[in-house]
């Protein structure tokens, strides 16, 4: 961690210190100078009395030497404050310098609690700040943060098993009901309405098990932890989503302007990158107009490759735009497509690419349209490491 920035707890304490000091410093040449004075005023000897003879050469003499004494005050009086003045702005040059570096002592511990707690996040809850030293504030704000940290890695780890069972026993009564309807259907001269009952469930379990494998894949991607990194090729990824979509692309008479280049790789899981490619390729198909146009690049540099999908269409609002990754957000029916649609594709999206060090801008275009950028970690494809 770098160190602190101006105007923090650091400076609050050198500019207190200092001030302390030199008001306390200023009392004191103050109520030195005053005492001095007086001191000096007291010891003047006193007018010696006119004898009766009249030695006048001897009370000139007493009166020069009275003069030469007061003089002699005021220089040392000018002589200890023009020192004491010195001595005062030396001192406070030395108690701001000072007051920095008891200030940094005294805030170390709370930089490097701040520090470890910043390398902390969810795939590694595992660790503790663990601060050795006495039963102070400081020990005691780092066993809370502490306990946080448990209480936060155990709520992970229920949510993890939580998602594990839920794949299991959801997936389950799903399969049995879908037997139950191919059974149902597959009887001899099965009636006509049986066959058109079947149908719409089998349709809504399509759409039930779609919503299901969201769930599942948006709990992933938040909450697990990413062990299967790869080198991936972004390029590869679009050549297989749009091949998978040919059908849907060809239904609606769409325009397809490819500029993927090959040479565009970062890292991470290749299943959840490739959903995420799918995903954003989907909601440029199915939320497009027929006869309309999707525009399909990618590029990189040494720190990131990004995937850039752009489409036509009306002009829309910007804010409204921003809320479409979070769950079950969509701009309206008219972006809802003859296919309906879960609102978990661009959710889906930028949790897979906050997962993997990347961010997902979405940006309502002027001219109308959606343009969708996904900026993941550059890395060197395989033919480069070897």
């Amino acid at each position: 961690m770098g160190k602190l920035r101006s105007g923090t707890v650091v400076r609050r304490f050198t500019i207190l210190y200092a001030a302390g000091f030199l008001g306390s410093g200023t009392a004191l040449l103050a109520l030195t100078y005053l005492m001095s004075g007086s001191r000096l005023t007291t010891a003047a000897p006193e007018q010696p009395p006119a004898g009766p003879a009249g030695p006048g050469a001897a009370e000139r003499r007493i009166r020069d030497l009275e003069g030469q004494l007061s003089d002699m005050q005021g220089q040392q009086d000018h002589q200890l404050l023009a020192g004491s003045l010195i001595a005062l702005v030396v001192m406070v040059g030395v108690s701001l310098l000072l007051g920095r570096v008891l200030a940094g002592r005294v805030l170390r511990p709370l930089r490097l609690i701040t520090a470890a707690t910043r390398r902390i996040s969810a795939e590694n809850l595992h660790q503790r700040l663990a601060v050795a030293g006495p039963a102070d504030e400081v020990k005691e704000l780092a066993d809370t943060v502490d306990g946080l940290l448990e209480r936060l890695e155990a709520s992970f780890a229920a949510q993890r098993r939580f998602v594990g069972n839920a794949s299991h026993e959801l997936r389950t009564p799903l399969a049995t009901m879908r037997a139950s309807l191919d059974v149902a259907v597959a009887k001899p001269e099965p009636a006509a309405q049986t066959v058109a009952l079947a149908g719409r469930l089998r349709t809504e379990l399509d759409r039930v098990d779609h919503l299901l494998d969201g769930f599942l894949v948006l709990a992933r991607a938040q909450h697990g932890t990413l062990v299967d990194r790869t080198p991936v090729s972004l390029g590869g990824l679009v050549r297989e989503a749009l091949t998978a979509r040919a059908a849907d692309i060809t239904a609606k008479t769409l325009t397809v302007d490819d500029e993927v280049r090959p040479d565009t790789w970062t890292r991470g899981s290749a299943a959840l990158l490739s959903r995420t490619v799918a995903n954003m390729v989907d909601n440029a198909i199915v939320h497009n107009q027929d006869r309309g146009w999707i525009r399909i690049s990618t590029e990189h540099d040494d720190t990131e490759a990004r995937l850039v999908v752009t489409t036509g269409g009306p002009v829309l609002d910007q804010e409204r735009v921003d809320r479409l990754t979070q769950p079950f957000e969509r701009l309206g029916a008219d972006r809802t497509g003859p296919e309906g649609s879960s609102g978990l594709g661009l959710s889906i999206v930028a949790a897979i690419v906050t997962a993997h060090g990347g961010r997902l801008t979405l940006l309502a275009r002027p001219e109308g349209g959606l343009s969708v950028t996904a900026a993941l970690p550059s890395a060197a494809g395989p033919e480069v490491t070897r």
